[in-house]
């Protein structure tokens, strides 16, 4: 079986210099290799095949056989990496929180233990007949939550 250590290392390899970043590495049993890679302005196909290539020519086929698949981190998919949140600060997101409760909000900073969603909700201030939608700051714990991901919006 290919090691996830070796392929990491390779991965790795390919990376330096380049503002690409790994986002996940999954062997199976049957070595189905599977690359995941992002970048902030998005991933390229011929970046994938590069990589792929890259990554063909470092391992032997002759020891062991295997099927190998590169792509990008999918739109809309959850974040797997904190280097995806840096990336769509600004950005609208939804979140799935382990208690079930869905929330929506923009990005507003994130580091290694919390991020932060400015959220609007309906508030009732001193003085008014009606609610009125406040922005407000929350900030959650990724342990806290299920899921995050950009959310994709059609106007």
């Amino acid at each position: 079986m290919i090691e996830k250590k070796a392929v990491c290392q390779i991965v790795g390899e390919w990376l330096q210099g380049k503002d690409y970043f790994l986002v996940s590495i999954d062997i199976s049993t049957d070595d189905k290799i599977i690359v995941e890679i992002d970048h902030k302005d998005g991933v390229w196909i011929e970046d994938c095949v590069e990589l792929s290539r890259f990554i063909e020519s470092r391992l032997s086929r002759d020891k062991e056989d295997y099927e190998l698949e590169v792509g990008s981190a999918g739109i809309g998919q959850p974040f797997k990496v904190l280097q995806q949140y840096y990336n769509h600060i600004g950005k609208e997101v939804e979140i799935l929180t382990k208690e079930g409760k869905k929330i929506t909000g923009l990005l507003k900073d994130a580091d290694e233990e919390k991020f932060a969603v400015i959220v609007e909700a309906k508030q009732k201030t001193e003085g008014s007949k009606r609610p009125k939608l406040v922005k407000t700051d929350l900030t959650l714990r990724y342990d806290e939550i299920k899921y995050t991901k950009y959310l994709i919006r059609f106007k």
